[in-house]
């Protein structure tokens, strides 16, 4: 059986355990294997990961591509991707732009790229998402304030600026941060993983091998999904699939000299599934507003958590694929092709449905004009014949 088919089949073997374990893991209980996972595993994973690797200045390229990347997907969304919903959808048009252009590769991302390409990309990843976190916790949050400032009945700016700090505070206590800048300090200083104490080094290895069936596991038990607004949902992120590949298409065509690890990389970091972060700003406005007793509220927070419910079982799944079948995925020329596919018939509902209603709307125009005509006519005739009987009575 080939290699990546087989890793492929256990991952999801993982995964449909989890499923099986629903019913005796309540929701509540997944925020303590959520915190094992980004508390305890990831930043073993990471930090295994980032000794391993030589530090230089070229490794800046990363984070600023990551980035580059939430820039261009947050500019997508507004004028492109949510472009299909009605004008006074004003609060899911804001969600779409909080989740949308975010990613959180440490649940759907990472432990795929541990076990596909190895630790030295994963290393490459976990910088790489440094841009990310800056996006989703600082220029994110700063968005969503700016928004519900504009949109306040009444404004609080030292609230802002205190939930601001406590933010830049929260960014730097986050275990997988400390490790990122630990491990970097480390590199600096010409240490790597082999300069540490055997023990610690064995705890971290340990630690680091139980993070990819932790995230699979904890994928398969929050998998509970809203029917509500599935079909919505999905076309969105279908439509995020696409522009990503066909941005990941257009850095690997622009830069042929990229290995086949270094592509995937490019190619599966995007689609992870949306973050977390977003959700959490949208949260704590809501509840700013509630005490402002807000009559418009600035996000729809329940469309929100369904987008995350979703997100995470569609990346995952999505990567599961790119990396089974690696081989057509590095191609340039497929990934452009592939994305400006997926666009088209992400589209194609709203372009059929807005024919048809213009159709229909010209249909009923020449209805009513028929109709006129027709009123019109058989006035004319009732006073031409009116005015035949008053002649005849006349004479």
């Amino acid at each position: 059986m080939d290699f990546a088919l087989q890793k492929t089949l256990e991952l999801i073997l993982i995964i449909g355990i989890g499923v099986l374990l629903q019913k005796k893991v309540a929701k509540q209980d997944l925020k303590g294997v959520k915190v094992l996972i980004l508390s305890v595993a990831l930043p073993a994973t990471i930090f295994v990961a980032l000794l391993k690797i030589e530090l230089n200045g070229t490794l800046l390229v990363f984070p600023l591509a990551a980035l580059t990347f939430n820039l261009l997907m947050l500019l997508a969304t507004k004028y492109f991707l949510a472009a299909s919903l009605h004008k006074e959808e004003k609060s899911k048009k804001r969600t779409l732009m909080m989740l949308l252009p975010s990613t959180a590769p440490g649940l759907s991302c990472f432990p795929f790229i541990v076990t596909y390409l190895g630790d030295d990309t994963l290393a490459l990843a976990a910088l790489a998402d440094i841009g990310n976190k800056i996006f989703v916790l600082i220029l994110l949050y700063m968005l969503a304030m700016h928004w519900y400032r504009k949109n306040a009945v009444i404004e609080k700016q030292e609230s802002s600026s205190a939930k601001l700090k406590g933010l830049f505070i929260s960014l730097i206590n986050e275990p997988i941060n400390i490790v990122i800048v630990v491990g970097l300090l480390m590199l600096g200083f010409g240490l790597n993983l082999s300069s540490l104490p055997s023990f610690f080094q064995n705890t971290a290895l340990s630690i680091k091998d139980l993070m990819t069936p932790l995230v699979l596991l904890f994928i398969g038990m929050a998998v509970r999904i809203n029917k509500g607004e599935f079909k919505l949902i999905i076309s969105m992120l279908f439509r995020r699939m696409g522009l990503a590949f066909l941005l990941s298409g257009l850095f690997a065509y622009a830069i042929p000299a990229l290995t086949p690890a270094m592509i995937l990389l490019l190619v599966v970091f995007p689609q992870s599934a949306c973050s977390f972060w977003p959700f959490a700003h949208m949260s704590a406005i809501q509840s700013m507003e509630g005490k402002d007793k807000q009559p418009n509220p600035t996000f729809d927070v329940n469309f929100g958590l369904n987008i995350l419910a979703c997100s995470l079982p569609f990346s995952t799944l999505l990567i599961i694929g790119i990396f089974s079948f690696s081989d057509y995925f590095i191609n340039p020329i497929t990934l452009l092709g592939l994305g400006a596919l997926i666009l088209a018939i992400s589209f194609a509902p709203d372009i059929l449905k807005a024919n048809s209603f213009r159709t229909d709307r010209e249909r009923k125009i020449t209805r009513n004009s028929l109709r006129k005509k027709v009123k019109l006519t058989i006035a004319k005739d009732n006073y031409e014949n009116k005015n035949s009987l008053n002649d005849a009575k006349a004479s």
